[in-house]
């Protein structure tokens, strides 16, 4: 439907990863199809005040990223 996968990881306190290592462990993990075409580690998501997952304000800041360059695209 014209739209790309993206995971929005958000790393464990005292936890390390790059965007390699994710691509790389989901490459071995699940389906080529299903494997993110961008990674965005990020502090916190974006939440309601019941505590739900903005899904559209997570939508709307990955394409301002994408718009201004700071995830490459593929």
């Amino acid at each position: 439907f014209g739209e790309a996968v993206v995971a929005w990881i958000n790393l464990i306190d005292g936890e390390t990863a790059d965007e390699e290592e994710i691509r790389q462990y989901s490459n071995d993990q699940i389906a080529y199809y299903k494997v993110p075409k961008h990674i965005m580690i990020v502090d916190e998501f974006p939440l309601t005040v019941t505590g739900k997952i903005q899904k559209f304000v997570m939508r709307d800041k990955t394409i301002l990223s994408l718009k201004a360059g700071n995830i490459t695209p593929d």
